[in-house]
């Protein structure tokens, strides 16, 4: 009898073992889209640099962007062109800039001036030879004033008809930022 009953006790132990079936699913690395608080975009020529940034501690909230440009562009001259992405809403802020340069394939930075104000030039690449547009430069046109756009778009179709060049027309994708910046050619 006490056999059977510490074979009985072994295989309903047995049972219960076999039966649990808790698989532990580990949900999908999902790529967070990161806060961005601020744009900053540096014009050198020379010895000359110029900063626009647009600065929005609050995100989507209700505050507006305070934007800011210090010095103002000449007219007729190239100015080599860089951008930083930054969430300033933590201590120290977090550099969005190197994510995008280690996603380049999947990030495309957009500048649309106002008519008149110039033309820019993407100067880096991805590994598929896809503009990124963190690297630039601006050739800017006769004296005037207007609105530099800057976008920054997630997964856009860099295969599309234009989109290499800098139109945003056909990227489609997601934006992460999108910031407008007064630009003022002396």
């Amino acid at each position: 009898m006490k056999n059977l009953k510490n074979v009985s006790l072994a295989l309903l132990g047995l049972l219960v073992i076999s039966c649990n079936n808790d698989e532990v699913v580990v949900p999908p690395v999902t790529n967070e889209e990161e806060l961005i608080t601020t744009v900053k975009v540096t014009l050198t020529n020379g010895s000359n640099s110029i900063v626009l940034q647009s600065k929005d501690l609050d995100g989507d909230g209700p505050n507006a962007p305070v934007v800011t440009g210090v010095g103002n562009l000449i007219a007729n001259t190239t100015y080599v062109g860089s951008i930083q992405f930054l969430n300033e809403s933590v201590n120290p802020a977090d550099n969005i800039t190197e994510e995008i340069l280690a996603e380049d394939e999947d990030h495309q930075i957009f500048y649309q001036l106002s008519s008149g104000l110039g033309t820019i030039t993407y100067t880096d690449n991805d590994s598929n030879n896809k503009p990124v547009g963190l690297g630039f430069t601006y050739q800017t046109n006769a004296a005037g004033t207007g609105n530099l756009v800057v976008t920054l778009r997630h997964l856009p179709s860099k295969s599309a008809p234009g989109v290499a060049s800098g139109n945003i027309a056909n990227a489609g994708g997601s934006t992460d930022a999108e910031v407008t910046l007064p630009i003022t050619i002396q």
